[in-house]
């Protein structure tokens, strides 16, 4: 029996030519994901068009509001509206998570590079450095560094950086050694090929894709762990409304209103989901041979 295979639509073939996130989107949960990361970066984008209120305005006769067509996320214990808070918040959430990311990402590549494409001694040596930073949980890390540095939003994104570099070191050590043994290679190699060649011609566009994939899904890790150092303060710093902030403010008060926690708690959750959704669909596309691992 011959089987005819069904036209596609016009749209998904116009969605499945854009590169990378094309394919992404075309997957139910990868759309999900997309969405969500989508709408969390517009509202980092426009908070000052969003929120109906200054987030650090206090309003003594609104403390401890519920939900209403006034505010519509309530008010917190200085009376401040909950939902442009939570808004500007997620500023704050993307404004550590793209330099942490960017420090650990660069600091690694690098490390990587050296390790993977030198070898010998050098390599060595650049691996105890990585096991040591990792012999410590990253937020033992970040405490013994915090405590030396004092808190500070620049600080805390100075050590979730740190915290995050042997991760991305060992991806490219790895992808390095992979690509090193191509035949291709080693034909640049007898053709006289520099090493800056190499490197930037064919070794850099054949890592891309594990580490983008890492950075997918790092984002939410650095969002969380910021707040949690919020959270203890040793992160942002009162009255800035982090999400950090806001969770340990709610949890003074939570006998009188559950609200703080509940919106925090659920931003945290949505933006990790999210993040996670389309960092796990994005490896599926980069890299078939691990679609279906998810969970394994």
């Amino acid at each position: 029996m011959q089987f005819i295979s069904q036209p596609t639509h016009p749209l998904t073939q116009r969605i499945r030519r854009i590169p990378v996130i094309g394919p992404v989107v075309l997957q139910p949960l990868g759309a999900l994901g997309f969405a969500i990361v989508f709408v969390f970066l517009l509202t980092t984008i426009f908070a000052s068009v969003i929120s109906p209120y200054d987030p650090l305005k206090q309003d003594i006769k609104q403390l401890l509001k519920p939900p209403s067509q006034q505010h519509i996320f309530g008010t917190d214990y200085l009376g401040r509206d909950l939902f442009s808070r939570m808004v500007y918040g997620s500023r704050i959430a993307i404004l550590a998570a793209i330099p942490a990311i960017s420090i650990a990402l660069l600091g690694g590549l690098s490390l990587g590079l050296v390790a993977g494409y030198i070898g010998g001694r050098l390599d060595n040596v650049i691996l105890v450095i990585l096991d040591s930073i990792q012999a410590f949980p990253g937020l033992i890390l970040a405490l013994a560094i915090l405590a030396l540095l004092g808190p500070s939003f620049w600080n805390v994104i100075f050590v979730i950086g740190l915290a995050f570099i042997p991760g991305y070191a060992r991806v490219t050590r790895a992808q390095v050694l992979s690509v090193k043994k191509n035949d291709y290679i080693e034909a640049e190699l007898n053709l006289g090929a520099s090493t800056a060649r190499i490197i930037f011609k064919h070794i850099l566009p054949n890592i891309v894709g594990p580490l983008a994939i890492l950075v997918a899904m790092d984002t939410p890790v650095v969002i969380t762990f910021e707040a949690g150092l919020s959270f203890i303060g040793l992160g942002v710093q009162p009255p800035n409304p982090s999400w950090g902030v806001i969770l340990s403010d709610g949890f003074k008060y939570i006998n009188r209103s559950p609200y703080p926690i509940l919106w925090a708690g659920l931003a945290l959750m949505i933006t990790t989901l999210g993040f996670t959704l389309f960092g796990e669909t994005l490896r599926d596309v980069l890299d078939p041979r691990l679609s279906g691992t998810r969970g394994l």
